[in-house]
């Protein structure tokens, strides 16, 4: 992050002519350090369902998990948006690119449940609101307090992960996981995948080593 700041910052004074020569040309890029970043597995993600307060924050944790979807890109879901035969929610993703996030019938069960309960379903699509009725740090807030509670990583980009890692352990090729999940390139659905690929590189090592 820094390097990427400082690089930036560096080019633009050189194409403002700031400075005549641009020192981050001689400045290798740091090696990364690349860890496998945590996912939760099904019965994970049906414990935090269970342990959160109300429908509602039942349904976010539920759509999370289901779509993959990015936080702005929850944050904007009206009633609108949801195709209920299809099982797909319609999201404006980064660069205001629009796609089609898909969710279970777990997920539209508690969508249902909890737009009976409130009126913010009932209030005029001309004024903007979402169907939650709770703004960015409301839903941090929740996800904080749920993660406290359980013990589990409960984070935005934890359940991005989680619908990777999950769609990949049920057999779905990276590249229509690409496509669910709104990646423009193959390179982060790799990088969320790792464990996954890790785990059915052990089966085979452990099974070879059985049959020697």
């Amino acid at each position: 992050g820094y390097y990427r700041a400082i690089r930036a910052f560096c080019n633009w004074l050189y194409r403002q002519g700031y400075i005549k020569e641009n020192p981050i040309t001689r400045v290798d890029p740091p090696k990364m350090t690349r860890v496998i970043l945590p996912s939760l597995t099904p019965e994970q993600v049906e414990y935090l369902i269970g342990c959160a307060e109300n429908v509602r924050d039942k349904a976010i944790i539920s759509l999370f998990a289901d779509s993959g979807m990015r936080l702005n890109e929850l944050l904007n879901v009206k009633e609108s948006h949801i195709d209920w035969e299809a099982q797909t929610i319609i999201i404006w993703g980064k660069g205001g690119k629009q796609r089609k996030a898909p969710f279970t019938k777990r997920t539209a069960k508690l969508l249902i449940e909890w737009m009976k309960v409130t009126k913010v379903n009932k209030v005029s699509e001309n004024v903007y609101i979402n169907i939650w009725d709770m703004k960015r740090r409301g839903i941090q807030i929740m996800l904080y307090r749920l993660q406290e509670k359980t013990g589990l990583p409960c984070n935005p980009h934890t359940f991005r992960r989680t619908f990777a890692s999950n769609l990949h352990r049920a057999g779905l090729d990276v590249e229509h996981i690409m496509r669910l999940g709104g990646w423009e390139s193959l390179d982060m659905v790799l990088r969320y995948t790792r464990s996954v690929r890790f785990e059915e590189s052990l089966r085979l090592y452990h099974g070879l080593r059985r049959n020697p």
